[in-house]
């Protein structure tokens, strides 16, 4: 049986008659691991005050889009170092969500480990930012693969401080991790959910309070969690761009940009949606872990702080490859086509405001959509995505539809 001793640095070392992982070892991922069990779990503490002048606004709950002031707080923060656990998917946007995490977490002292659903060895893995854990292996933190449904298993004898689900979209996923964290005395736990629960308004952005979809499964693990654990606090994030992302964003516009073809739009191209960066969903998440008492019992929109209208993207993403660009406007029942299938963003407005996480916890964002689109072209170009062979039939079927010409 694997043994986790959770010294007074921040990483885990693993001690087995089989096994044994040290800083100086050449690899520390395990996969997979039967049993995982704590011996013993010591943190470092670091005491700074810290003087709130600025008013405080809080969100009123009869309306929540209604800012009401409070008097100037003062108080001390206890700036401990935790041991996080983070249930990551295997697929999907989020999966680069954990990643970011993992990384800021670690860089900023705490011990990490993040259980992938699937295995090891799965083709899944071979793609970022599963490919990359090396990265956070490098930083002093622990990988492990297997079903979270097996949690308990797992990581028998196991406590953790902090437990995060970034995998689960309904109660069914989620149920098992959650109710582990709360029998195993986890002090706070967090909820990747989704800006998609909310329903659509006539007066965007969407802001925490905003009625959601009381059916989604997404809605009811938020429910569950705050029956459960009295510190808990839920993240529902939009559209994101990152390295190591494996879900189309800018690479969409890129692909047709580089090749000169149109980028098409459904509707009038000024619909506005949230494209963030995942360093800055990754910051807010530390902020709840670093502030729990801040954090606790509320969900926060996990976007940055502007949004960019459908047009606006197509542009910015041609500035940062150098190159021009034609749009190409077009009604989706009129040509015959699915919107979602045709195009990678809601064809409506859908724009969330972290106005939670900058009340609460202090945050603001860092980045900056044309930097990281600079960025992200570059990447782009170097794994060669610009000379690989696509096809776009469903674009052609459009322009067809619309009699404009066909590159070639």
């Amino acid at each position: 049986m694997a043994t986790a001793v959770a010294p007074t640095s921040s990483s885990l070392l693993f001690f087995s008659s089989t096994l044994s992982s040290s800083p100086s070892s050449s690899s520390s991922s395990l996969s997979p691991i039967p049993r995982l069990s704590l011996s013993s779990t010591s943190r470092h503490s670091l005491s700074s005050s810290l003087s709130i002048s600025p008013s405080f606004l809080a969100l009123s709950k009869n309306s929540p889009r209604r800012a009401v002031s409070s008097s100037p707080t003062s108080f001390t923060v206890t700036a401990e170092k935790k041991n996080v656990l983070i249930v990551n998917t295997n697929s999907g946007g989020h999966a680069v969500i954990g990643f970011y995490f993992a990384k800021e977490l670690l860089a900023a002292g705490h011990a990490v480990t993040i259980l992938t659903v699937g295995q090891e060895a799965s083709d899944k893995m071979k793609k970022p930012p599963f490919s990359r854990f090396s990265e956070i292996v490098s930083g002093g933190g622990k990988t492990v693969w297997g079903e979270p449904a097996d949690i308990g298993t797992i990581f028998e004898g196991a406590a953790f401080d902090v437990v995060l689900d970034n995998n689960g979209k309904d109660l069914d996923a989620v149920r098992p991790v959650a109710d582990w964290a709360k029998s195993s005395g986890a002090k706070q736990f967090l909820f990747i959910s989704s800006a998609g629960i909310y329903k659509a308004t006539e007066e965007p952005p969407h802001v925490e309070g905003d009625t959601v979809k009381a059916d989604a499964g997404h809605v009811v693990v938020e429910k569950y969690i705050s029956e459960i654990f009295d510190n808990w606090a839920s993240f529902r994030p939009q559209y994101m761009i990152g390295s190591g992302n494996n879900k189309d964003c800018e690479e969409w516009f890129f692909d047709r940009i580089v090749r000169g073809r149109p980028i098409l739009i459904p509707g009038s191209g000024m619909q506005l949606t949230n494209i963030s960066h995942v360093r800055d969903l990754s910051s807010i998440l530390t902020s709840a872990v670093e502030k729990p008492e801040a954090a606790k019992g509320n969900i926060f929109n996990c976007v940055s702080e502007r949004a960019v209208t459908l047009d606006g993207m197509a542009r910015l993403c041609a500035k940062a490859a150098g190159l021009p660009v034609e749009i190409v406007h077009y009604d989706p029942k009129k040509v015959g086509v699915d919107a979602k299938k045709a195009f990678p963003f809601r064809n409506m407005h859908f724009y969330a405001e972290p106005r939670a996480a900058k009340e609460k916890l202090g945050w603001s964002s860092t980045t900056d959509l044309t930097v990281d689109l600079k960025e992200r072209f570059d990447e782009y170009v170097k794994i060669g995505r610009d000379k690989k062979q696509i096809q776009f039939e469903l674009d052609d079927k459009i322009l067809e539809a619309l009699k404009v010409p066909v590159a070639v």
